[in-house]
């Protein structure tokens, strides 16, 4: 098969198109990963039971049921109870929750490992509960783990994609429809090439920060 270049400027277009759409929902995804994740880990450490056992059941199901049926689950279920929400919407909520419950033991690790000296101290200087966390616990915690959070926003990437299925079309979507439309390979082949661009730098920026958070 002879390389049409001129399949890739008419697929151009849709390219940046689906390249939106997948930035946008890497980033909004991310977002509410890290912010819902943190919720998750500090309300599985509540001594109320009530909240504790719920949070715990609820983070388990996501994390042990596929992305896949949680994205079709909210795209055509979940309207029937209530307002129905676009596709891209759909998508960016259903990676944001679905990662959450992964970055919740992420959090969970960190926040394990600040030393028991540090919950001592702060009882010994009479701070309160929500200042110990938002002061010694999650500065100390957050640090420890950032790495290990970034590699979660390598892969909601990956699984960006699958966002296509309830009809958010991202890099691969676009792809594949124009692929199927015309019975050529190049688009396809653009949109492996333009995950690893986006990827492979990210990995390194990772690295670096995790050599900078070392020092």
């Amino acid at each position: 098969m002879n390389w049409d270049w001129s399949v890739i400027d008419d697929f151009m277009p849709r390219f940046w198109d689906g390249v939106q759409v997948t930035l946008q929902a890497l980033l909004f995804g991310s977002l509410i990963a890290f912010s819902l994740g943190l919720v998750w880990a500090i309300a599985q450490r509540s001594s109320l039971v009530w909240i504790r056992w719920p949070v715990t059941a609820i983070t388990e199901f996501i994390r042990n049921t596929p992305l896949l049926v949680q994205l079709f689950f909210l795209f055509y279920v979940v309207p029937e109870w209530g307002p129905s929400m676009s596709p891209l919407t759909t998508g960016i909520i259903g990676l944001g929750l679905h990662y959450s419950t992964y970055t919740a033991e992420v959090y969970r690790a960190g926040i394990d490992a600040v030393p028991v000296g540090q919950w001592e101290a702060s009882t010994a200087l009479s701070l309160s509960r929500t200042h110990t966390w938002r002061a010694v616990i999650l500065p100390q915690a957050i640090r420890r783990v950032v790495p290990a959070l970034g590699n979660y926003v390598i892969a909601m990437l990956k699984d960006s994609p699958m966002i296509a299925i309830i009809g958010a079309l991202d890099m691969l979507g676009e792809a594949r429809a124009y692929s199927d439309e015309t019975f050529t390979t190049e688009a396809l082949t653009l949109v492996g090439v333009a995950f690893i661009v986006i990827a492979y730098p990210a990995s390194l920026l990772l690295r670096a920060l995790e050599r900078r958070l070392v020092r």
